[in-house]
């Protein structure tokens, strides 16, 4: 597998690189700008620079299980995420925050599986923020619907933990930065965005956050 890393790396350099090589060597000079960031799953299927069709240094990318945005903390712990949230806001500047969600999450499977000894302790932890939205999908939503359901609350959860941040709040409120939702079905290859004034995701087809 190695091998097939440099082999893509030879390819890259040989294809991409000549087209992107000025590019590359402004952001070099000139640090990055990206305007946008996105909070997305680690999942291998879902890479949003691929989905998006985007450039080097157009996106702030952080990735993680299930793709959320924990509870806001101040405490002395290792903060991964929340670190890439306040760089991306104070530090960066991006004008919108998208959480982009996907199906077949093995993060949100695990969440409705909820067994240590089969996903392990830290994802069992991770996940646990999602306990009582799991709760309310379990009780509300068919069984067979439970883990496309929980996927997109996952997204609305991470959307309103957001909010918690101080920094985001306040430059939400003074509207220079919007929070977005969004879905990608692997399999269809199809996007929907969270039309959040009707409170439901919607096709990119028929519906466009901005």
């Amino acid at each position: 597998m190695v091998k097939a890393l440099h082999d893509g790396y030879l390819a890259f350099r040989k294809e991409n690189w000549p087209s992107k090589q000025g590019l590359y060597q402004h952001l070099a000079r000139s640090g990055q700008s990206p305007r946008v960031m996105i909070i997305a799953c680690c999942d291998s299927r879902a890479d949003p620079t691929l989905i998006f069709n985007a450039d080097p240094g157009d996106l702030f990318v952080v990735r993680n299980v299930a793709n959320l945005v924990p509870p806001f903390e101040s405490n002395a712990q290792f903060h991964g995420t929340s670190s890439a949230i306040e760089f991306a806001v104070t530090g960066l500047g991006v004008e919108h925050i998208v959480v982009m969600g996907h199906a077949h999450c093995g993060g949100i499977a695990a969440c409705l599986d909820d067994d240590p000894g089969v996903h392990g302790h830290f994802t069992t932890k991770w996940m646990s923020s999602m306990s009582e939205t799991k709760a309310q999908v379990l009780k509300s939503c068919p069984e067979a619907d439970h883990q496309t359901v929980l996927e997109h609350e996952a997204v609305r959860h991470s959307l309103e933990n957001l909010t918690k941040f101080p920094f985001v709040a306040e430059r939400v409120k003074a509207g220079t930065l919007g929070l977005f939702g969004a879905w990608f079905d692997i399999e269809s290859g199809e996007l929907e965005w969270l039309d959040q004034e009707q409170g439901r995701f919607r096709p990119a087809a028929e519906y466009a956050p901005i």
